[in-house]
């Protein structure tokens, strides 16, 4: 098994790279169905949310999907992936204070976008 590495400071390109040139990284997934007003839900998200998500400093890629298809099961508005190198700096992340507004916002979205999803994902290739 290969050791986990530790990486500090800033997000830096290079750094993410190593951590998925070893074939490991956590991510952080949203699943957004149909939202009640998606022109609202759409404004909050890409105004409010996710540039306050970016000032998370273990946040090392934020990529979104809108209107995914769907091979199976229900279909989604938005599919949000959010990337760390390990998964104590995830956790790092959420307990700050930026963090726990995040969270806090999280709920607000929620209530625009009944039925979203998130999920924490250890990845490691095979």
């Amino acid at each position: 098994m290969q050791e986990a590495i530790s990486l500090t400071g800033w997000p830096r390109l290079s750094d993410y790279a190593l951590a998925t040139s070893i074939g490991r990284v956590v991510r952080f997934l949203a699943l957004y169905p149909e939202p009640r007003d998606i022109a609202a839900f759409d404004r909050h998200y890409f105004e409010i949310h996710v540039p306050l998500v970016k000032r998370l400093p273990g946040l090392r890629r934020y990529a979104v999907s809108r209107n995914p298809s769907s091979l199976r099961g229900p279909g989604y508005h938005l599919v949000a992936a959010l990337d760390w190198d390990e998964l104590a700096a995830l956790q790092k992340d959420f307990a700050s204070p930026t963090g726990e507004e995040v969270g806090r916002d999280a709920g607000l979205l929620q209530a625009l976008c009944p039925g979203m999803s998130t999920q924490i994902l250890e990845l490691q290739d095979v």
